[in-house]
């Protein structure tokens, strides 16, 4: 009985130490409150869902962790200009592996789907769209409105469509978009208005939100983890894998060919003839037109889209993926993860959790109590007279209030940006012209910041 009784006290024990140090147990962003928002067309008020957003619960054993999600952001989605689908509750789980394990044999490509999963639990796709080119029709085929191409879904095609530049009007400000309800990501989650050069303009009605805003002066948050169990960085690491020197832009290591015609493939073999670089099908409309080139130094990534890094969640280092931008922080592909996997696929969509599991609960903090931490916050337009925007730089790991106050000190507005979104707003109009406090708080900071509304 003795030896029983110690059995189950080491079991406890480890598995304690697992949720104490695992990153991929303690990084998803849980809830069971807050419910999911949308935007149609025109109308820049979002509809309330009533689905939950973010992931509700995260259970682990000794060698794998489960991740029950809805699939919806917290962030407001839509609208999908051209897609008729809306972002609906996907009602998964997702097994990954607590010790992922490289690959040592041919690497595995990726594929159409769900080829990870972000830390909210919105899924993560590759670059493909299912769209290819027909050489026999001259024409696109597979996809939403193509004929089928040669061979059927799946069939390998020389030429195959890249989602980001075919895709991007119907993508919402967060840059994503539904298929077939499922909401996912191809690119970094990062709202397009927030880059260095705007690409495009659907953030000019609807919220510039996203998973997390990019920032170039610290160490970018995990934001998620591929299919293989390896972790997802944002844009901006350590310079050297060792996790030394100065925070850098983690660059992807493909180029675009220098090519005007389409009948080779980056490896040079001639393949069936793709249509003519122009400005209907420019460099960069196919997959195909990108080719690999190794890495000159440790900031560049390999052709996974990843490397071995040292992160604030993995001290000791790790192979990482990172959603890779360029000079301008705007998607370079391969994106995320790709074309290929660096690992193992242990993970999987499941559709139960085994007995014997654990429950992992974070802690739970308060909007009141909090640290002397100065929150990384920017407040515009200030002055203002109509509208404030209050944006949270990087990634909110929890529900954070805004709380306005007049100069005497009384409230006189308040809002939450929740875990897993980075803006709030005050509708100024009503307010009288004058000096304002406004205060941002969380259970691990408080920033306060001086606003001006004129009329």
């Amino acid at each position: 009985m003795k030896k029983v009784f110690v059995f189950l006290l080491l079991a406890i024990t480890n598995n304690s130490m697992q949720a104490q140090t695992n990153a991929a147990i303690l990084s998803w962003l849980q809830n069971n409150t807050v419910t999911a928002r949308h935007y149609v067309a025109g109308n820049s008020t979002p509809i309330n869902d009533a689905s939950l957003v973010n992931v509700q619960t995260v259970q682990y054993n000794t060698t794998d962790v489960y991740i029950r999600t809805t699939g919806l952001p917290s962030y407001v989605t839509g609208p999908f200009y051209g897609n008729p689908s809306l972002a609906t509750n996907q009602n998964a789980i997702f097994r990954f592996p607590l010790t992922p394990a490289p690959n040592t044999g041919t690497p595995v490509n990726t594929t159409g789907g769900n080829i990870g999963l972000f830390i909210n639990g919105v899924a993560l796709f590759d670059y493909r769209d299912g769209v290819a080119w027909n050489a026999a029709t001259n024409a696109l085929c597979g996809g939403p409105g193509n004929p089928p191409c040669p061979g059927g879904m799946g069939a390998t095609q020389a030429w195959n469509r890249d989602a980001i530049p075919a895709e991007r009007g119907g993508f919402d400000c967060a840059k994503a978009h539904p298929a077939m309800g499922n909401y996912h990501h191809h690119q970094n989650p990062s709202a397009f208005n927030l880059d260095l050069i705007v690409i495009s303009t659907i953030c000019n009605l609807y919220n510039a939100d996203g998973l997390y805003v990019i920032d170039s002066t610290t160490h970018s948050p995990l934001i998620g983890f591929a299919y293989d169990g390896f972790p997802i960085y944002g844009a901006y690491g350590y310079q050297s894998a060792t996790g030394t020197g100065p925070i850098v832009r983690i660059k992807s290591s493909y180029q675009l060919r220098n090519i005007t015609t389409r009948i080779t493939s980056p490896t040079g073999a001639s393949v069936t003839a793709g249509p003519v670089v122009s400005t209907t099908y420019p460099l960069g409309y196919f997959r195909e037109d990108y080719e690999y080139t190794a890495p000159s130094s440790s900031d560049y990534l390999d052709e996974h889209n990843g490397r071995f890094c040292v992160t604030p969640e993995y001290p000791n280092g790790i192979y990482c993926y990172f959603a890779s931008v360029d000079a301008n922080w705007n998607s370079a592909y391969p994106y995320v993860v790709g074309p290929t996997f660096y690992g193992n696929i242990v993970a999987a969509k499941v559709t139960n959790v085994p007995a014997g599991t654990t429950t992992y609960t974070p802690g739970t903090s308060s909007l009141v109590e909090h640290s002397n931490t100065e929150l990384n916050v920017n407040v515009f337009p200030n002055p203002t007279s109509e509208l404030l925007v209050v944006q949270l730089l990087d990634l909110n790991r929890e529900d954070t209030e805004l709380a306005l106050y007049d100069i005497h000190g009384k409230l006189i507005d308040k809002t939450i940006v929740y875990q897993g979104a980075t803006i709030g707003f005050f509708d100024t109009k009503t307010y009288y012209a004058g000096n304002y406090i406004l205060k941002i708080s969380n259970s691990t900071g408080i920033t306060t910041k001086k606003v001006v509304v004129t009329k």
